[in-house]
């Protein structure tokens, strides 16, 4: 599996699920399992290295501004949101945090922002595929601490300086 099949995937799943992170999970696993296992393993390898890609101080902070607060748990599962909002709100993200205010055209704290369930779709399918866990993904550990500066990710004197659109947006 490439990049491309990739995000097709995810962006197929998305619109299957009417942008609901949970269905799209849902919808995202049985898609899944039309696949043979070494493309699930595949999807799952890209799907991490992206969500390790995504562990940045300022895209947590851009997740603060958004979650009102994200302790470290929520920080994961968004994410895994963010990864399943496709290629383009992704990338714009990890290279400009503050750019999701021009990337998303809502998002509602209560509903959007948690895809926990993103992150164990390709191990639901491999494991219903083959009866035995998602084999080692073969990639560099994760980093142990956010890429980048770090600052308090909970401070609301310094985020609307750090992401003025988005507070401007989402916050105010």
């Amino acid at each position: 599996m490439d990049e491309t099949e990739f995000w097709d995937l995810v962006d197929s799943a998305r619109d299957a699920a009417e942008g609901d992170a949970e269905d799209q999970a849902d919808v995202l696993v049985d898609r899944l399992l039309q696949l043979d296992p070494d493309s699930v393993v595949d999807f799952a390898r890209h799907f991490e290295a992206r969500y390790n890609r995504a562990y940045l101080w300022d895209l947590w902070g851009a997740a603060s501004v958004l979650l009102d607060g994200a302790s470290d748990d929520a920080f994961d599962s968004f994410r895994c949101w963010l990864i399943g909002q496709g290629r383009e709100i992704y990338e714009g993200a990890v290279h400009d945090p503050d750019s999701l205010a021009d990337l998303l055209e809502d998002f509602d704290d209560e509903v959007d922002g948690d895809g926990e369930d993103l992150g164990y779709a390709a191990d639901e399918a491999y494991e219903q595929l083959t009866g035995t866990e998602l084999p080692d993904l073969g990639l560099p550990d994760p980093p142990a601490e956010p890429v980048g500066t770090a600052f308090d990710v909970e401070d609301d004197a310094l985020l609307p300086e750090r992401f003025p659109r988005l507070w401007d947006r989402f916050r105010e």
